[in-house]
């Protein structure tokens, strides 16, 4: 096969040089960036068959590699896998203890990222009996940046021993390693966790050690979407960057340390490449960094999805705005693009309306027995993630409303976004209200509207109590503000005996046609919700319009955007709403409610004097 650096031979080699292995293979060259839609909508057919060949064609090595010390019988035990070995010429090796020869090993390689000669350390999730090795490494090799790809038990299976402290100080060997536990942040796809680590020989000399821990990766195959690990990604680079200290290599481990592992480096990697050459070479560099860690990218789903997030990253790009260049990015929004009839508004809104949904099946929804539940033909849930109820014995479809689960930025499931009920329906919907175990109701329309009904009347008038199949509702509460109005109810489940309190937040203000001119309404009342949430666990807010699309779409994009304010001090109405687009149909209907997330953020940011607080 031809080598990586024979590929790029003309075209000023980005990466390490590497000597050929094999002759007359198949090799793919690198990719404009331009070009990259087309290579994958080409690709992409026919079940991804050509991308499926290609990857078949990856070499399994760049260059000739021995495993010797992996296979030292004291080493054997080391290695969570027996075909995932560390190569003897790119293993990472750890200062010997003394009186112990095999103390050096550890199951972790160096591997190259773009123009960045062991950029990274890619290793194996740590089994119990290496948890100290792994420490040791982390501290001879100074790094101070984490990636971990893996839950640590995945389909009943330990992937990776914990090793890390959760609320104590912890000595692991000679290292001592204590969690900052102020500093750990928990968001829907991923956690952060900071450490204070030091060695025993010097407790003087600490290093803060940040994780990143990537929890949305399903158990087989690869993430649906590429948002969650595009986003991921970005945010390790920029904290591995914020180091005050010269970071030694980055640490991502998997289980493995190859499949996962490979892709997350592959994708910094192309980013880098993209940025700087306008193409990608993702068959080359995966070749070439196969010659230093064995299957780096170990199934061709993972290979698919480096593709399609480099697609994604290419179309897309960054999006994100620091709440700083806010005030300038929102009048660039409403300027005239030159050469174009639209304003940037109306043509980020355009982009983001012709960005396929991929794989989204509404079987449920459309069957004999449901199609009348639903209010809209066109917006039902996904069959992927609605909200199933608890089938009611003897009624075999019970278990569907028109209700979907839809992630927030802080956690899975952060909101349930439903339809206003029919009068079919009411019982479902306190079925749903009970089962979801939400604190919140949310209601973001008014029983009709332009002379049609929009949603039924699911509540009892002052004093009275109403009974929805189970559930006994009493109206407890009902307060009036100038555009939103607070119900406290009381919720009961008749056969259990178990009650709650509920609150029922209506925001009345907004307008048969388009949107509300200001945001500051809005956010009062999300500021009313977040209190109730904290009271209430923060389990789901139960979201509804009429039809469940436009209205709440906003409501959970306005949520998910300013939390992320809070946390990062980063706002991403775009990325916000592609993720809600592939979770809800119809879940942005208009230019008008597209620009009134934006025109509720300047809204929220003007009411703060220094944006710096949310840094």
């Amino acid at each position: 096969m031809r080598s990586y650096s024979q590929n790029k031979g003309r075209q000023n080699s980005a990466f390490i040089n590497q000597d050929a292995l094999y002759e007359n293979a198949p090799t793919y060259p690198p990719i404009p960036a331009e070009q990259l839609p087309l290579v994958w909508a080409t690709k992409h057919a026919n079940d991804n068959d050509l991308l499926k060949k290609e990857y078949d064609d990856l070499p399994k090595s760049s260059k000739p590699v021995t495993v010797e010390a992996s296979h030292i019988p004291e080493n054997k035990i080391k290695n969570r896998y027996i075909n995932i070995l560390a190569y003897d010429q790119t293993r990472v090796k750890l200062t010997p203890i003394e009186d112990d020869p095999y103390s050096d090993y550890i199951n972790a390689c160096y591997v190259d990222g773009y123009k960045s000669h062991n950029k990274f350390i890619a290793a194996q999730g740590p089994k119990e009996e290496t948890v100290n090795d792994f420490w040791r490494m982390i501290w001879e090799q100074k790094s101070l940046t984490i990636v971990m790809v893996t839950k640590c038990a995945e389909s009943n299976r330990e992937k990776c021993s914990q090793y890390w402290p959760d609320d104590c100080t912890t000595e692991y060997g000679d290292i001592k390693v204590t969690p900052l536990l102020k500093e750990t942040i928990k968001l829907a796809d991923y956690d952060i966790r900071s450490f204070s680590v030091c060695h025993l020989s010097d407790e003087e000399d600490t290093r803060t050690i940040i994780q990143l821990h990537y929890t949305s990766w399903p158990d087989f195959g690869a993430p649906k979407s590429p948002i969650g690990m595009l986003n991921f990604i970005k945010r390790a680079r920029i904290i591995d960057q914020q180091h005050p200290s010269k970071p030694g290599p980055m640490l991502v481990h998997c289980s493995a340390g190859v499949g996962r592992t490979g892709t997350f480096i592959v994708l910094d990697a192309m980013m880098d490449q993209m940025a700087a050459e306008a193409k990608v070479d993702i068959f080359g560099f995966i070749s070439q960094i196969r010659g230093q860690r064995n299957l780096l990218v170990q199934a061709d789903v993972q290979y698919i999805f480096i593709y399609q997030a480099l697609v994604e990253h290419y179309l897309y790009g960054n999006t994100e705005i620091d709440v700083n260049n806010m005030l300038i990015h929102w009048g660039k929004l409403h300027n005239r693009v030159p050469g174009t009839d639209k304003t940037g508004l109306e043509i980020e809104y355009q982009k983001l309306m012709e960005i396929p949904i991929e794989n989204v099946v509404v079987k449920d929804a459309h069957s004999e027995h449901n199609r009348l539940k639903n209010r809209l033909v066109n917006v039902v849930p996904y069959d992927g993630n609605r909200f199933r109820l608890i089938r009611l014995l003897g009624r075999e479809h019970s278990d569907y409303i028109n209700a979907s689960n839809i992630d927030g930025y802080r956690q899975k499931g952060a909101y349930v976004v439903t339809q206003g009920p029919l009068k079919d329906t009411v019982e479902d919907f306190w079925r749903l209200v009970w089962e979801s175990r939400t604190g919140s109701i949310v209601m973001l329309c008014h029983l009709q509207e332009n002379g049609l009904e929009k949603c039924t009347q699911y509540w009892p008038e002052d004093d009275e109590t109403a009974t929805y199949g189970d559930i006994a509702v009493q109206l407890k509460r009902n307060e009036d503000y100038s555009i939103y109005t607070i119900k406290t109810l009381l919720a009961t489940d008749t056969k259990g005996g178990e009650s709650r309190t509920i609150r029922h937040f209506h925001y009345t203000a907004w307008p048969e046609i388009g949107a509300p001119e200001s945001g500051t309404g809005m956010i009062e009342m999300m500021g009313q919700i977040q209190k109730q949430q904290q009271n209430t666990g923060n389990l789901p807010i139960l979201v509804h319009c009429s039809a469940g699309s436009g209205r709440s779409g906003a409501f959970c994009a306005l949520n998910t955007v300013i939390e992320r304010i809070k946390t990062e001090g980063i706002v991403d109405v775009f990325q916000t709403y592609k993720s809600l687009r592939e979770q809800r149909p119809q879940i942005v209907q208009s230019v008008d409610q597209y620009n009134f997330v934006y025109k509720a953020v300047i809204d929220y940011l003007g009411s703060f004097d220094n944006y710096d607080n949310f840094k």
